[in-house]
């Protein structure tokens, strides 16, 4: 059974070795995603990580190497092999460094594909929620990368569109998550929607009451970032 969950976003800039000029302006939202995932870790050692995406990835290690910065992470404490995955997804890159810095014990990655549709991503919901023993769901995922920033593809829509994930994560609302329309996710590049989606599953499943918690909420360099625990 799924008995808490923290929503975070996935950029690389979270770990400090890849800002080192830049720590105090990213310090907010890092600790914002620390605190969601300690709060996680306190309520079950054990997690799910979901993110969008479509690569598999077999092993525990990974490696920030590609990012610049050879960091090395696991998904779990007790790693077995001793060889990094350079191309383990980014995703899953952020959740096992959470996890070291929660100190929980194990992470599962459950990638959903991108092109998946909504019902079969609220199934996949489902199914997790029915997981047995009492595991943490960490749920990774972006908002637009066209808000007005540095990359210059400033879309106006972009704002309204990272409100409405906002307040649906603030209010626990799963019937909001599934209301955000994906085409025009696609058009702002939300990558999150995948993920935020099967979380709508897990919210429905068994008719369960959550209370949510929004810690971070704002578009740094232009991207969308949001970060929530509902219990």
């Amino acid at each position: 059974m799924i008995v808490s969950v923290a929503a975070v976003p996935h950029p690389p800039l979270l770990l400090p070795e890849l800002v080192t000029g830049a720590v105090t302006d990213t310090g907010a939202l890092r600790a914002a995603c620390v605190r969601a995932a300690k709060q996680l870790a306190q309520a079950a050692p054990t997690w799910i990580a979901v993110s969008s995406g479509s690569l598999t990835c077999d092993n525990t290690l990974g490696t920030f190497r590609g990012y610049g910065v050879d960091v090395i992470v696991s998904l779990t404490a007790d790693p077995a092999g001793t060889t990094p995955d350079p191309a383990m997804p980014l995703p899953l890159l952020v959740a096992a460094w959470l996890r070291g810095e929660a100190a929980a014990d194990h992470v599962r990655p459950e990638l959903v594909d991108p092109a998946a549709p909504v019902a079969e991503r609220l199934a996949l919901g489902e199914r997790l929620a029915a997981s047995e023993g009492e595991v943490g769901l960490l749920v990774l995922g972006d908002g637009s990368n066209r808000h007005p920033g540095p990359a210059g593809h400033a879309d106006e829509r972009a704002p309204g569109y990272d409100a409405l994930v906002s307040r649906a994560l603030a209010e626990a609302d799963p019937e909001a998550l599934l209301d955000l329309d994906p085409e025009l996710a696609a058009e702002l590049n939300v990558t999150g929607l995948p993920a935020w989606q099967v979380l709508a599953g897990v919210a429905r499943h068994g008719g369960r009451r959550w209370r949510a918690e929004l810690l971070y909420s704002q578009a740094p360099y232009g991207v969308g970032y949001h970060v929530a625990v509902w219990s």
